[in-house]
């Protein structure tokens, strides 16, 4: 098989338009009234969801140690993203939760992110993009939540 560009470009270019969106994604977050939130923190919030997990169970869907979620977990909590609250069924656990300003941040990431998907479209033509969204479908596993990716870049 032969080809002009090389395989490793691939993984770069999907890396590269990743990063792309992340970063726009942020810039644009900052201005909405989130400029502290981090690229890891979106990765964080998804996995305690809507109604919250503990530092235990969020460690395991991201891929790292309860002291590495608990770290994170400290950080959204001091800038206002996430707070612990009492187990109603085990008062000796945390729940983490998501605050009003976590969920605004979510909310207005979702918005954003449709807003960058308009933009390649316009870009690359709305056919295109969908083409494109389908071929990257056919070559990736059906769930798209694969929240252990920090755990994953964190290994050797």
């Amino acid at each position: 098989m032969s080809s002009d560009v090389p395989g490793f470009e691939l993984p770069l270019r999907l890396l590269l338009a990743f990063r792309t969106l992340i970063d726009e994604l942020h810039a644009e977050l900052a201005k909405q009234g989130h400029p502290d939130i981090r690229p890891m923190h979106g990765f964080v919030m998804q996995a305690i969801g809507p109604s919250g997990t503990t530092a235990v169970e969020l460690g395991r869907l991201l891929g790292v140690s309860k002291q590495a979620a608990g770290k994170t977990i400290d950080t959204l909590e001091r800038i206002g993203y996430v707070e612990r609250t009492a187990d109603p069924e085990d008062t000796r656990r945390k729940i983490v939760r998501l605050t009003p300003y976590g969920l605004d941040a979510l909310t207005r990431s979702a918005h954003i992110f449709d807003t960058l998907r308009a933009h390649w479209a316009t870009e690359l033509g709305e056919d295109r993009l969908r083409a494109l969204e389908s071929d990257l479908r056919k070559m990736t596993p059906a769930n798209p939540w694969r929240l252990d990716t920090p755990g994953w870049f964190g290994t050797l």
